[in-house]
């Protein structure tokens, strides 16, 4: 089944096409490539062609420090709903690296993971998975009105601030 893009509550056309590792380079159009075959051709390919890559889970997000500011887009790819390590490598590619393109949610991406995903740094969804894709074309969507772990986002209070996490100080004496 064809993904769909999501981004801003709706799906919108997506011009960006994934290619793997062995398939030719097109002259020009928007492509995503894999991390190695984006670093071989970053240097080669035609001015025409506009480059985003596709992080997977073993990948490392550092090896991208030179190029941060030169893409529109980084991928994720979430091979299976239960790997968790997407989570982490957005994380490091806003707040650690910075990057302020756009970060995209790639694979096995389920309507129940999209506020985590959204709350690591992601701004888009291929959304592959029928019921996750029918829901949102219905309007549904799912919110988390209590995160336990703290990410730096505007507005939420800090660590340690939480009423639910403070304990009572022991007596002393």
């Amino acid at each position: 089944m064809t993904a769909q893009l999501y981004r801003n509550g709706t799906f919108v056309a997506d011009h960006w096409r994934h290619l793997g590792e062995d398939d030719p380079l097109p002259d020009g159009g928007a492509v995503i490539l894999p991390l190695g075959r984006y670093l071989e051709s970053v240097a080669t390919a035609p001015a025409s062609l506009k480059l985003a890559v596709l992080l997977r889970a073993a990948d490392d997000p550092d090896t991208l420090v030179p190029h941060l500011s030169r893409l529109e887009i980084v991928a994720v790819d979430f091979a299976k709903f239960s790997d968790g390590r997407g989570y982490s490598t957005a994380r490091l590619l806003r707040q650690r690296l910075g990057f302020e393109g756009e970060l995209r949610a790639v694979g096995d991406v389920l309507l129940d993971q999209i506020p985590l995903m959204r709350r690591c740094g992601f701004t888009a969804f291929e959304i592959a998975h029928a019921p996750t894709r029918r829901a949102l074309e219905a309007g549904h969507s799912v919110e988390v009105p209590l995160y336990l772990q703290p990410v730096e986002h505007a507005g939420e209070r800090p660590a340690g601030a939480r009423a639910w996490a403070r304990r009572p100080a022991a007596p002393q004496g």
